[in-house]
């Protein structure tokens, strides 16, 4: 790739780039190549849907831990009218489960590190993949609320598994394919997501245990899979100096008025008169792409700390209300079946025909859009919170031991929480997959994994936002906390689309 492809974005912060090229790859594609053709998708090969069916086992386990994870912490185990364990109130619960998420998510950066240099994707998966089974294990034998082995073992997969997916298909459709391939593989995380609807189920009936054993014995499948087939994956041999190498260039450029310029090595031997960098021209172009997309990234941590209400504080929100028998935390699942649904109707009629009338669906549209949904559903979740609060027969204590014994809920009905899980559904299908194919498609070949780990790393970032509003996660001013969500989601997707027009 040369520095004239109109695609490269500079990085220098003297220039004005935007976030974003003007010429977007999805626009560019359209324009020069797909204009006025019907655009027609290649058949996977079996390892895309091998890898893909490890990563549903992996989130049908992660997700069937989650599910029951806020009401184990936050309730006690002899509380009859709600699900529990250790009891610890939703302040702290809603603090554990933020800090095992950003753990989850932060990990992907030493994932990314020991793949691209080290072992490779596919054995840095293997590897990861046992620890996240002992940390399975050790959840269920003990019932303790999480284990870092566990969270470990996430980071290590997930930064991989989608960049490996990707490595499966070299052919003359691959721009095509690209949006058709993590359209699918979105489509296996959401069913997997689907965990948290059993898992809750099953935490009712027969406890936490019985709860925590069918995530793991789920991923032990996914294992199983996973080595029976490890030798038939395309994978990228790793670079043990790539690292190394984009952490001396960026430096060089941060002493240079953050100019990448500065270390090509044309320069660095006519300007420096040192020794030849190694690295090549074609190097830094790449590194410049890579600087370019994380520059996009800064803006996710405020979608996703808003995001991650969906299974803490929502979770707990609906425990306030009547759940006319339906398990609280049950309604979490409303958010991967919408989910399910729209991501087909998107991918094979919205977008389609909005390329057939020209329009150029971009990246930062669908990111831009999802930031939007998601904002609102934290508007909608304040209102609904103020309408908790002024409801008998606890009003802005609900469950409180001081009313009735802690034992009545709110009069207010727990399907006025739909919207809102339809209303973070409608905005993952457009900004987390949208982010999660700008950054493969963004990364140079020799980066992949690290900027996918930079991206997924944004999740923790998210988590982060959402402990330091963790104050407010305390009765009577829930409802201050979805406004502040809610307006910092608006203003960070304004910013996000605004800066790349």
């Amino acid at each position: 790739m040369s520095s004239s492809d109109p695609r490269i974005e500079t990085f220098d912060a003297t220039d004005g780039t935007p976030l974003l090229s003007a010429t977007s790859d999805e626009a560019e594609a359209d324009r020069k190549l797909y204009d006025g053709l019907r655009r027609v998708a290649d058949s996977f090969p079996l390892s895309v849907w091998l890898i893909a069916t490890i990563e549903l086992c992996e989130r049908f386990a992660y997700f069937g831990i989650i599910g029951p994870l806020q009401n184990y912490i936050q309730n006690s185990g002899n509380n009859f009218s709600r699900t529990g364990g250790i009891g610890l109130g939703q302040a702290y619960a809603t603090t554990v489960n933020q800090i095992f998420m950003l753990w989850c998510f932060i990990t992907p950066i030493i994932g990314a590190i020991v793949a691209e240099q080290n072992i490779g994707r596919v054995k840095t998966i293997v590897y990861s993949s046992t620890v996240y089974g002992c940390g399975l294990a050790t959840l269920f034998l003990s019932s303790l609320p999480f284990a870092r082995d566990n969270s470990i073992g996430t980071g290590g997969i997930k930064t991989n598994v989608s960049s490996l997916i990707a490595e499966q298909y070299i052919g003359p459709k691959e721009a095509i394919m690209s949006s058709r391939l993590f359209t699918m593989f979105f489509l296996y995380i959401n069913m997997g997501s689907l965990a948290a609807l059993v898992s809750t189920i099953i935490e009712q009936k027969y406890g936490f245990s019985a709860a925590f054993a069918l995530p793991t014995t789920v991923f032990l499948v996914g294992l199983i899979i996973l080595l029976a087939s490890k030798d038939q994956y395309i994978s990228r041999a790793p670079d043990n100096s790539i690292i190394t190498k984009a952490c001396q260039a960026t430096w060089i450029a941060v002493k240079n008025k953050f100019s990448l310029d500065h270390a090509r090595p044309t320069y660095q031997a006519e300007e420096v008169s040192t020794e030849t960098p190694p690295w090549d021209d074609i190097f830094i172009d790449d590194l410049r792409c890579a600087l370019s997309a994380c520059k996009v990234f800064l803006l996710y941590p405020f979608y996703w700390a808003a995001y991650s209400q969906l299974s803490t504080n929502f979770v707990s929100q609906a425990a306030t209300m009547e759940t006319h028998g339906i398990p609280n935390d049950v309604m979490t699942s409303i958010d991967p079946v919408v989910a399910l649904i729209l991501l087909p109707i998107l991918d094979r009629f919205i977008y389609p025909l909005l390329r057939s009338l020209g329009a150029s669906v971009r990246h930062i549209d669908r990111m831009a859009l999802g930031f939007l949904f998601c904002g609102i559903s934290m508007l909608y979740a304040s209102f609904l919170q103020r309408t908790i609060y002024a409801a008998p027969p606890c009003y802005d204590r609900p469950r409180s031991v001081d009313c009735m014994g802690g034992k009545a809920p709110n009069r207010v009905s727990v399907f006025l929480q739909i919207p809102s899980y339809v209303l973070v559904a409608i905005s993952e299908v457009l900004a987390s997959v949208a982010g999660i194919e700008y950054a493969y498609t963004k990364a140079p070949q020799s980066m992949k994994s690290l900027i996918m780990a930079v991206y997924l790393s944004t999740v923790s970032a998210g988590a982060l936002i959402a402990v330091t509003v963790s104050p407010l996660t305390v009765d009577p001013k829930l409802t201050w906390m979805y406004v502040v969500l809610g307006i910092e989601t608006l203003l960070a997707g304004a910013i996000l689309w605004v800066a790349a027009v």
